[in-house]
């Protein structure tokens, strides 16, 4: 699903001695398909800019256009825009409430008057989305699952809602390496085999750049840059002065050029420069 968001602006407590501007006239086009990373400091507007998206909070100015469909007008079904909307919110397995597995991912699917096979079947699907065995976990609790378990869990609830965007706020916040990387995995291979809109907010650069096609960073309750990641992070003066970073990666290869290293400066994942510095290595090898 595209993705308009047109002159919007929300201001907390309007009108009061605690107002507070959050967003400021943010204009943002997103395509079908795009795999959207959202970056900005603590208190830029990320937050806020994403509950809008599927009408947790409404704008005080402006609105957002899904697949042309304003989603602030007046006779807009909401059930129907959260269904196609999916929010997963940081820690949210804090949000996991039922007894099993299988009954809080079918929470959602209930909720939409579904047959009992049809809600099976999205349970099943939605598992094996999220690299979850269903033999193995469907009766166990959530709450004896590991944290990247439960992870999978909260986000196999969303996913069986079928919906056509995918936003996550810091999915990897809070685990261990290991899960984080399960869990980021997870997600890239979601986008790639199903083709999913995704906005992906994280703090993380290196988590962005090797999984995004396009950057928006958020400063002040606005867009201050957006672009593919090299276009983004090639402005690390601008990054910095918001508060931000490039990845270590970037720093390694800014270093590696500056003593006389041949080495390109648009490399942000360990991936890319392991390649990079093998090659430079068989270079020196064969010299």
């Amino acid at each position: 699903m595209s993705i308009s968001i047109q002159n919007l602006t929300h201001i907390y407590m309007e009108g009061t001695p605690f107002e507070s501007v959050a967003i400021k006239d943010v204009n943002l086009e997103i395509q079908d398909g795009e795999f959207i990373g959202l970056i900005g400091h603590t208190g830029s507007g990320k937050s806020t800019l994403i509950q809008h998206l599927n009408g947790l909070l409404r704008p005080t100015s402006g609105t957002i256009f899904i697949d042309g469909t304003d989603i602030f007008k007046k006779d807009m079904n909401m059930q129907t825009l959260r269904q196609q909307v999916g929010l997963v919110f940081q820690y949210p397995e804090y949000q996991l409430f039922e007894e099993t597995v299988y009954k809080d991912i079918a929470f959602g699917p209930k909720n939409l008057h579904l047959s009992e096979d049809e809600i099976d079947r999205r349970i099943r699907e939605s598992m094996e989305l999220v690299g979850l065995d269903f033999a193995e976990v469907k009766d166990r609790s959530p709450f004896e699952l590991s944290g990247g378990q439960r992870r999978r869990v909260a986000i196999a609830g969303v996913l069986a809602m079928k919906p056509k965007v995918l936003i996550l706020d810091e999915p990897a916040a809070g685990l261990d390496p290991r899960g984080k990387n399960e869990i980021l995995s997870q997600i890239k291979l979601l986008h790639e085999e199903y083709n999913l809109t995704i906005i992906l907010v994280s703090h993380s650069m290196e988590d962005i750049a090797k999984l995004v096609d396009r950057i928006v960073v958020m400063n002040k309750g606005s867009v201050a840059l957006t672009g593919k990641p090299s276009e983004v992070f090639a402005q690390s003066k601008l990054l910095e002065e918001i508060g931000l970073d490039i990845p270590h990666i970037a720093k390694l290869m800014h270093g590696l050029k500056e003593r006389g290293m041949d080495v390109p400066e648009d490399i942000y994942t360990i991936e890319e420069a392991k390649k990079v510095i093998l090659q430079l290595k068989k270079g020196e090898y064969n010299a």
